[in-house]
């Protein structure tokens, strides 16, 4: 369906087990392209494409069964650790789940894209929202954008949910009201913010390995590199005529 701005689609996929999602969306993006430029177009999954813009995102949905049954039902003790998990680890894995200097542009008071770590009942101002009840429930984050790179971002979250059911993390409680105007735990709100938390954290490294650890922290600052040795438009625009 249309969202905020002209071209701006929201595109929805039918629930599937965590690889076979994100091979579906990775083929779809692709597809998209290639149908695109076949037509004399193109499209952009940038998270921000225009600072005057509602930026791009991919909202991420979860939830685990046992026996056939959905495992979260009734914001069961495993829904309640598994989230605890999410909101625990969720700064630390930020690399995985936005990846560009450009990710960070999307989170902004009133976008709705989450600034906060806080979770809520079907509260969109949230980073994390509950949707759903019994066979139907899960738990939804709202921070990825449309630039995320799925089999990274599933990975991430999964070990993040699965340290919660491990440690026995508590739930804090859900909050009620605008997250923006919350004194809530923030997400990075830049790139730099990322690698610093990737790099002081020690999750990571136990559950996705040393060698995963250190290649996207390695790409991650080489971003952050090639981004500040460029000269900006906005530069030339507000400066160039000052010296």
């Amino acid at each position: 369906k249309g969202e905020a701005w002209p071209g701006q689609q929201e595109v929805n996929f039918r629930y599937a087990d965590a690889a076979s999602m994100a091979d579906n969306h990775s083929i779809y993006k692709n597809g998209a392209k290639e149908i695109a430029h076949l037509n004399g177009c193109s499209i952009t999954f940038m998270a921000k494409p225009d600072h005057t813009w509602i930026g791009s995102s991919c909202h991420i949905h979860a939830s685990l069964w046992r026996d056939g049954k959905n495992a979260f039902a009734g914001e069961s003790e495993l829904f309640k650790q598994f989230l605890a998990g999410w909101i625990a680890c969720t700064r630390e894995l930020a690399v995985f789940l936005a990846p560009t200097i450009n990710s960070y542009k999307r989170y902004a008071a009133g976008s709705w894209a989450p600034t906060t770590l806080a979770w809520g009942h079907d509260n969109r101002t949230c980073g994390f929202r509950t949707v759903g009840h019994g066979p139907a429930a899960r738990i939804e984050t709202r921070i990825p954008g449309g630039d995320v790179n799925p089999y990274l971002a599933f990975a991430a979250l999964i070990a993040a949910g699965l340290y919660g059911v491990e440690q026995g993390l508590e739930l804090p409680a859900p909050l009620v009201g605008n997250a923006y105007e919350s004194d809530a735990e923030r997400f990075p709100s830049t790139l730099r913010e990322a690698i610093h938390a990737l790099e002081q954290g020690t999750m990571a490294r136990a559950a996705l390995g040393d060698d995963v650890v250190d290649h996207y922290l390695n790409y991650a600052r080489t971003e952050q590199r090639l981004f500040d040795e460029v000269v900006t438009c906005y530069e030339r625009e507000r400066l160039y005529e000052r010296g």
